[in-house]
């Protein structure tokens, strides 16, 4: 089970950190997404991290704003986003995969967090 946690409310260029804890299951082998959909649009990858190199993706929107990290003693994922924008705001997900690959597939998911609600007023 994934839980999410750490979303809310905040104005454009303010900043939030999201968590990813892992209960009944390690992360270890697991790459670990963040998605984020916003009403009307598909669901999509906006961070990632692997699990052996650590090596990470962000999406172009993300690239200099965001920042994605692990700490695989406590089964958590993080993810830090600085100067928040209005199209920031959506759903985020935690998602695990099983694969040394960037799990940018929302089909090919493991497991799903139920997600945390990002909110960026202008």
């Amino acid at each position: 089970q994934l839980a999410e946690s750490g979303g809310g409310l905040v104005q454009d260029g303010e900043s939030l950190s999201l968590s990813c804890e892992a209960s009944g299951r390690t992360l270890t082998f697991y790459a670990v997404g963040w998605f984020r959909q916003a009403p009307g649009k598909e669901r999509e990858l906006v961070a990632a991290i692997m699990w052996n190199t650590h090596a990470t993706y962000y999406a172009d929107a993300a690239k200099g704003r965001f920042t994605i990290s692990r700490d695989d003693a406590k089964n958590t994922v993080y993810l830090r986003m600085n100067n928040l924008k209005p199209e920031d705001t959506g759903l985020y997900y935690c998602a695990a995969e099983k694969t040394n690959q960037i799990p940018a597939d929302p089909d090919g998911i493991d497991y799903w967090g139920k997600g945390t609600q990002v909110t960026v007023s202008a």
